[in-house]
């Protein structure tokens, strides 16, 4: 059998969400009854399934002892996915989690195996301990984290030439933009594309950029109810402008996420606000004729450099799993290993493992658009934001009030009352 025909859908163990699993091993050589069986699940585009597939295929190939059963798909539906197999008890023994996860999926403490004591297994001595704080909750430090990641401006480069225009350096030469793509291109063409959870981040870009305040302190809110209607006025007159679609409009594109989106792919939609740790896919997705291309922030929008980072993922290892040295070998591997590292590049943003950042440099592989956007991001961004803001009821929120704004079905005002109540309940826990 060849490494393609063993792919397979696997069902029951994830729960709602059809997630792809790969059993590495039957491609090679036959199950050994001695062996160690792991489950190792991550979401992610075509490229980080790709060299991630090869990693624990060579992984498996220096420990023998050790099978890998690979689970992967989309991040589309996965956070809920995991949801529904922490529950049941059916999650993967080896698990690449979101930053929220460690808090909103583990309030007992049981979910996540508390790695804070593993140092002859894994050399925690590569990170700065600033960051593995980021993952440490209630004395247990929860994942091993890979990379810090923020959202960046990436222009297709292409379509802006075809508009006769330069890419944006200011919000001002954006929102221009709009027009020169309508007239030039066509009804079809925008400078700019948000998804409703896109527009949230880039309302908090815009606020932190004018006001200068982190989103929370010690778990208060810092904006009022004003403030967001200013912020909510500024992305609803972009809609208004033709500098983004509307949500029906990116809708009617048939695709959960824009790297699938022929729109995005065709070079219709001029840019993206996303993460720096996905620049890979993004690039990857669109067709020969486009360019893809770093964004700068825009200095136009205040006295501050607003947008936040945040640990983009990490490693952890389900607190149920029945062969926990197994699995800290894997992570171990991924994480440190220089063929694994080499393998892996930057398809999960720049390494925060010292060493793995130093055997990327010296091997040439920052120097891609990943890098250059982590680089960008953290020459820029100044706030930071805690693990409540990405917690399932606030993301709800967000998706009903960007959603409404842009089905005509709240004001401006009303938008603004709803997102402020809305994260006022969440903090308070309703």
């Amino acid at each position: 059998m060849k490494c393609g025909d063993a792919m397979r859908i696997r069902l029951g163990a994830i729960g709602v969400a059809a997630v792809f699993s790969f059993c590495c091993t039957a491609c090679e050589r036959p199950s050994n009854a001695q062996q160690t069986v792991i489950r190792f699940s991550w979401w992610g585009g075509d490229s980080r399934h790709r060299v991630t597939l090869q990693a624990v295929e060579q992984f498996m190939a220096e420990h023998p002892d050790i099978r890998v059963e690979c689970e992967y798909g989309a991040w589309a539906g996965w956070e809920d996915a995991t949801a529904t197999a922490l529950y049941a008890g059916t999650e993967a023994d080896v698990m690449q989690v979101n930053w929220n996860w460690l808090t909103s999926f583990d309030d007992d403490t049981t979910q996540f195996m508390n790695l804070s004591g593993m140092t002859a297994q894994l050399d925690l001595s590569q990170y700065d301990p600033a960051v593995l704080s980021l993952c440490t909750v209630e004395d247990e430090l929860r994942c091993i984290p890979v990379s810090l990641t923020g959202r960046v401006l990436f222009w297709n480069a292409a379509v802006y030439e075809r508009a006769g225009i330069p890419v944006p350096n200011s919000f001002a030469s954006l929102c221009e933009a709009g027009e020169a793509f309508r007239t030039t291109l066509g009804e079809d063409y925008y400078p700019l594309a948000l998804g409703w959870y896109d527009r949230m981040l880039f309302l908090v870009y815009l606020l932190e950029s004018k006001y200068g305040l982190d989103w929370t302190v010690d778990g208060s809110f810092q904006y009022t109810q004003s403030q967001f209607e200013e912020g909510l006025g500024m992305i609803h007159q972009m809609e208004q402008q033709h500098v983004i679609p509307s949500l029906r409009t990116i809708a009617g594109g048939g695709a959960d996420s824009f790297d699938k989106d022929e729109n995005w792919i065709e070079g219709r939609y001029g840019g993206i606000y996303e993460w720096d740790s996905s620049a890979g896919k993004f690039k990857d997705s669109l067709s020969e004729q486009q360019e893809l291309i770093v964004g700068d922030y825009f200095q136009d929008l205040g006295a501050y450099q607003g947008g936040f980072s945040k640990i983009a993922l990490g490693f952890a290892i389900s607190g149920n799993t029945k062969s926990p040295d197994a699995c800290m070998r894997l992570i171990q591997y991924l994480l440190g290993d220089e063929t694994a590292i080499r393998t892996l590049g930057t398809e999960r943003g720049v390494p925060l493992h010292q060493n793995a950042y130093a055997i990327c440099e010296s091997a040439g592989l920052l120097g891609d658009i990943t890098a250059e956007a982590n680089q960008r991001m953290e020459n820029w961004v100044q706030f930071s934001v805690d693990p409540q803001f990405e917690q399932s009821t606030l993301r709800l929120v967000y998706e009903d009030v960007f959603t409404g704004l842009s089905y005509g079905e709240y004001t401006v005002s009303q938008a603004a009352e709803r997102l402020y109540a809305g994260i006022h309940a969440a903090l308070r826990g309703e």
